[in-house]
């Protein structure tokens, strides 16, 4: 535990002590005449070491807003004044660090503010939580925070003593993950009074959500569900005045239930309930000598019309009550007049009670953690508030005063047990120095109440499960029997009333059998789970059951109560405590009236003087020597990283002596144990300075085996991928030799094989291969290619090259003669005429080849056409006049003075020779007479294509334009 001792006084003498542990002296009149000083000067909080004591201001203060949570944020306790904010810092900041489920238990008498108290806790820890503001993180605050809206409604009524009194025990789990953000929670509602919902004592309200309805509900809802806006209409409510909240807290809550996740139709549903309950507490009952009859069915017709049943049923489960004899035989008996308002009662009390369960499941659907995995996101811490009544001394205390009475004696003997008694047990274990302190143990109270067989709860249980007329004097003659020997238990028979008393007397009144029983009728319940409203359905499981089943008899309501409370205590003893102990200064609501002996009585039964002893004669702190040293290592050379002394203890020794502490701690068995937290906090001060160099240290070290371990990554990567590249290529290699092994003996010579793909790495090499492949194909098609057919092979690959795709057919397919003129079978009668014409030309122009002859038709620039003849050599061209067969050459013009061809893409023989005088020369050559259908401008350009071409590799002589290519001149088309 880590409790405070002395602190720093933040605040002027005139204040008072913040601290009651700084008293000059601990008696009484110095705690109250510092209590009631503080008060005066509105200073409403006061430690007890972490114990945080609150009196109720009965006034706004200015002292929870954003600054002053920021003034607490991740503050130590002696830093700043007291505060609630204070003991929840410490309770969130121990949960965060040591990832310890904490809790924050509040206690005082009904009126002392606890249920503020706990508001402000829950804004606190919201406040402080989610800096980087998750969607999902805000999600679960906003319900937690509305919850608290929604349940005060519902749960709080207006008393005699407190205007916004819980009139229901809640104990709140919020869970927590590893960066300290709420995830979730979960809601334990205890001993609902019930009561209140028929019957009120003078001055109190029922509960708010009544007078919400009919005071802030629309015109529109009321008369849908058959209410008057004036609470004085209803039996149930005509005792309580409304006030001028409860329009805008029934806005509030709507607006709450819409927060948490309600449907429309479930909202709907709830204030149908209550306006039942409105509508069961005005229904009366006449008796006509044999039977009993409702007066008036219109309200049965709309009880019925709100709960979705059917009105016959409605009236039969109210006037008639159905039992299954012996034999199985069912028979129905009907009620007395008295009977019947009790069973009216005892319904609406039910559905109220349900209503309110079945809120707060609905509610825990949405905030219970779902699908946590503690591997995935840390552990799964909680910190618990406990808001429940507190101690009621009424004129007249009924079976609620004695349960709500019993639940604080519990929760009183748990504080005696962990902050009293094992305090002391453990300075004696340990063996510290350690001066006895006196304290009154209420075990014995809570024994008298719980102890199995002999306490007030067991021979209630025994008058209700007794067959026959056992009534409460019959009860309390059982007690006296069994408990006159007690010394807290007093009986006066004459009043018929039982006295139980811890540090004062409380008188019990009557009525407690039939509240213990708890008694309602199975046809209520029958009635609801048959409703066609699937919201009420869910709340009464247990009418499923037809009245011929025979069920085991339910607890009573104070077993069930004690079952809770001692589970509660059971949940809260596994938690480290905080307490806020409250405080009512005075029975009048006033904010500056202190009433000496009412605030003395709460000190004295709420324990404060002995905690203020404990505290100063105790320690701060204490830890594990193991833990300790776990935690502090890092502030001392001599024991970071690992220590090398005898002992864990001596190593503890060593850091408390080389900070200066000796005189602060005392050494026990297992444990050290710190008087004040200064010096505690001076070690985290220097262990938070410390930790950002660890943090940088180890930041580098695993960075460094991060970048070596990816190194040898990358190194295996690469080794891998080098591998896998050689291997790749070799397998290419393998496949490639594979499918060329047999090519020179295949009669395409390997034209037909696929190649494999290559990898990446050989596509360049891949090409260059295919490349070479092509060509010793060609070479090997070209050899056998006999020499006089190369030049007509070369003049077609040299017209392939210049024509295609842009002329579809160029006369690829013929055998091309080239000198058509000198040939008899295409010219018969000139052919001789032109022979001896070449021989005289070559004679006197020594060209030596020629390279295309044969007719055409010249075109002149006035578009005037005549029959020619054509004749190109490899020196120059010639035209010819071929009348009278004497071929007279009319133009004579070099070879290397025309600068490009021209022909189209069509099938015409149009052939433009460009010069560069400019002077171009138009032709269209003729077809032959044997194939009158031959193309034979591919021969030409393929003639002189392949001429000028291979007179660049011998002479350096270039065709300008080598083919000059164009689609079709449009002077021609």
């Amino acid at each position: 535990f880590l409790f405070v001792g002395r602190k720093r006084n933040l605040e002027g003498l005139e204040f008072g002590k913040s601290d009651f542990v700084l008293l000059d002296e601990v008696t009484m009149e110095q705690f109250m005449e510092n209590l009631k000083l503080r008060f005066e000067k509105g200073r409403i909080y006061t430690f007890i070491g972490e114990v945080v004591v609150s009196v109720n201001p009965y006034r706004e203060m200015d002292i929870y807003g954003k600054e002053t949570i920021d003034a607490y944020r991740g503050r130590e306790l002696y830093e700043n004044p007291p505060h609630l904010y204070a003991v929840s810092d410490a309770a969130y900041k121990a949960m965060k660090r040591r990832a310890k489920d904490t809790c924050i238990v509040i206690s005082g008498e009904s009126g002392a503010g606890k249920t503020e108290a706990s508001k402000y806790i829950m804004q606190y820890i919201a406040a402080i939580t989610n800096p980087t503001q998750r969607a999902e993180v805000e999600s679960v605050k906003n319900v937690l925070l509305k919850s608290n809206c929604v349940l005060e409604a519902f749960g709080n009524a207006k008393t005699n003593r407190n205007d916004n009194s819980s009139r229901f025990g809640k104990y709140m789990d919020i869970n927590f993950n590893f960066n300290g953000d709420p995830t979730g929670g979960h809601i334990n509602n205890y001993l609902l009074e019930k009561s209140r919902v028929v019957h009120q004592q003078d001055g109190e309200r029922n509960f708010h959500s009544f007078y919400q309805l009919l005071r802030g509900g629309s015109n529109e809802m009321l008369e849908s569900f058959h209410l008057q806006s004036d609470p004085a209409v209803y039996t149930y409510t005509r005792e309580g005045a409304t006030t001028n909240n409860d329009r805008t807290s029934h806005k509030a809550v709507m607006s709450a239930l819409n927060v948490i996740g309600f449907s429309e139709e479930e909202i709907n549903s709830i204030y149908q309930i209550l306006a039942t309950i409105l509508l069961l507490g005005n229904m009366q009952f006449e008796c006509d000598g044999e039977s009993v009859q409702i007066v008036g069915l219109e309200a049965v017709n709309h009880i019925s019309e709100l709960t979705a049943t059917d009105p016959e049923s409605v009236s039969k489960s109210l006037l008639y009550r159905t039992v299954a004899t012996g034999g199985g035989e069912v028979i129905e008996k009907g009620h007395s007049e008295q009977d019947a308002c009790f069973g009216r009662d005892a319904f609406a009390k039910a559905l109220y009670e349900r209503l309110f369960g079945w809120i707060v499941s609905r509610i825990n659907t949405v905030i219970e953690v779902k699908d946590y995995n503690p591997m995935l996101h840390g552990k799964n811490t909680v910190i618990g508030v406990l808001d429940i009544y507190g101690f009621e001394i009424f004129d007249n205390n009924s079976f609620e005063q004695f349960c709500i009475n019993y639940c604080n004696e519990k929760l009183q003997q748990l504080f005696i047990e962990l902050i009293l008694r094992q305090e002391q047990g453990e300075y004696q274990r340990e063996g510290i120095t350690w001066q006895h302190i006196d304290y009154f143990n209420n075990q014995i109270i809570v024994d008298l109440v719980e102890q199995p067989h002999k306490g007030i709860i067991s021979i209630l249980d025994e008058a209700c499960l007794t067959v026959g007329n056992v009534t409460d004097t019959v009860c309390l003659d059982s007690m006296d029997t069994k408990l006159a020997q007690h010394p807290h238990y007093t009986s006066r028979k004459q009043q018929t009333d039982r006295k139980y008393g811890g540090e004062g007397d409380v008188t019990f009144m009557e009525g407690f059998l039939d509240k213990n029983k708890d008694m309602l009728f199975q046809d209520f319940k029958r009635l609801m789970y048959n409703s066609a409203n699937p919201v009420l359905k869910e709340m009464w499981p247990d009418g499923h059951l037809s009245i011929t089943e025979v069920t085991k008899r339910p607890l009573t309501a104070a077993t069930l109560f004690k079952n809770s409370i001692v589970a509660l205590v059971d949940k809260l003893a596994c938690k480290e405590p905080y307490y806020v102990r409250c405080i009512k200064p005075n029975e009048m609501k006033s904010p500056v009236l202190f009433d000496d002996a009412r605030c003395q009585h709460q000190v004295a039964y709420l324990g404060l003087m002995e905690n203020v002893m404990v505290r100063r004669a105790g320690f701060a702190y204490r830890q594990p020597y193991s833990r300790f040293l776990q935690r502090y290592k890092m502030t001392c050379e001599y024991t970071w990283p690992q220590h090398l002394m005898a002992s864990d203890r001596e190593a503890v020794e060593t850091i408390v002596t080389q900070h200066g502490f000796q005189d602060d701690v005392a050494y026990g068995h297992t444990k050290l144990f710190v008087r004040t937290p200064r010096s505690l906090f001076t070690l985290e001060q220097e262990r938070a300075a410390l930790i950002p160099i660890l943090v940088l240290f180890l930041q580098k070290v695993w960075r460094g085996a991060l970048a070596r371990m990816r190194c040898r990554r990358m190194r295996a990567i690469y080794a891998i991928m080098g591998c896998y590249k050689r291997y790749k290529v070799k397998a290419h290699f393998w496949e490639v030799e594979r499918r060329f092994a047999n090519v020179r003996t295949m009669a395409d010579y390997g034209k037909s094989v696929d190649w494999p793909t290559p990898p990446a790495a050989l596509s360049q090499f891949h090409n260059i291969t295919v490349m070479l492949h092509h060509r010793w194909w060609a070479r090997q098609i070209v050899k056998n290619i006999p020499p006089s057919d190369m030049p007509e092979v070369r003049s077609k690959v040299a017209a392939l090259t210049a024509l295609s795709g842009e002329r579809k057919d160029w006369g690829v397919s013929r055998p091309w003669e080239r000198d058509y003129l000198a040939n008899v079978r295409d010219c018969p009668q000139t052919s001789s005429s032109f022979t001896r014409v070449s021989k005289e030309l070559r004679n006197k122009d020594e060209y030596s080849q020629v390279l295309f002859s044969g007719f055409c038709r010249k075109v002149n620039r006035f578009n005037k056409s005549t029959d020619r003849g054509l004749l190109v050599t490899d020196k120059y061209v010639y035209k010819l006049e071929p009348k009278k067969q004497n071929f007279l050459v009319l133009k004579r013009l070099p070879l290397d003075g025309f600068t490009g061809l021209s022909v189209t893409s069509g099938v015409d023989q149009m052939v433009v020779l460009h010069t560069s005088s400019q002077d171009d020369v138009l032709l269209c050559l003729q077809r032959g007479a044997l194939c009158p259908n031959q193309d034979r401008v591919g021969e030409l350009v393929g003639a002189m294509v392949d001429h000028f071409t291979r007179s660049v590799f011998t002479t350096g002589h270039c065709f300008p334009h080598q083919a000059k290519l164009a689609n079709c001149i449009p002077w021609l088309s």
